[in-house]
Order: C-alpha cells, then sequence, then structure tokens
C-alpha cells in the first residue's frame, strides 16, 4: 500500500475551511480513481505544545503508480486546483510506502 498524507496549516477562516473542505473538497477526493480508502481530521494535537498543523487528510492507493495516476488524473488535477479555495495557511503533502507491521 501507498499512503499520500495532506498535512494543513492553520487557515486564516478555520470555519471557512471546515465547511469548504466537507461539502467542496472531500466530493472531489472522492472521485480520485484507485483511492482505496481516505480519511481526514481537523482535530490534530501535539503530544506536547501546540500542534503545527491545523487538519489532516491520508489516502491509500495500491502502490506508488496508482497514486500518481490518481493526482494526473482529470480528477486529481481539480482536487489540486481546489486546494487554494479553502487552505489559505497552506499545505505539506507527503507520500510513502506502508510498511506492515505486527506485534
Amino acid at each position: 500500500m501507498h499512503k499520500l498524507v495532506v498535512l494543513y496549516s492553520k487557515p486564516a477562516d478555520p470555519d471557512h475551511f471546515r465547511d469548504y473542505y466537507v461539502t467542496n473538497h472531500l466530493p472531489l477526493v472522492m472521485n480520485l480513481p484507485g483511492l482505496l480508502a481516505w480519511r481526514y481530521s481537523f482535530d490534530v494535537a501535539a503530544t506536547e505544545g501546540e500542534a503545527p498543523y491545523f487538519a489532516v487528510f491520508e489516502g491509500d492507493f495500491a502502490d506508488a503508480a496508482a497514486m500518481a495516476a490518481a493526482r494526473a488524473s482529470p480528477q486529481g488535477q481539480r482536487v489540486g486546483a481546489d486546494v487554494a479555495n479553502y487552505a489559505t495557511g497552506g499545505a505539506v503533502i507527503i507520500h510513502y510506502p506502508v510498511q506492515d507491521g505486527t506485534g
């Protein structure tokens, strides 16, 4: 599995961010080809001090190629272009292959 993570810094208008994200952005995300699962939270906390991020998104893809294809697709281009409509604090996008563990 390959994970895409978006870390959002605090926006100028948190209420607008929350409303727009749920009402407009997530419906676009749900149309990404190859997206296996997704989750998000507006309740980001640090174990010590103030959290550097306001919100987080995680998307799961079969592999890096599937993620790259999704981001390059017309749907992925719409998702990327939409970020400016709500993420006034900016966003950090990271991705990585997931290593499974047992315990």
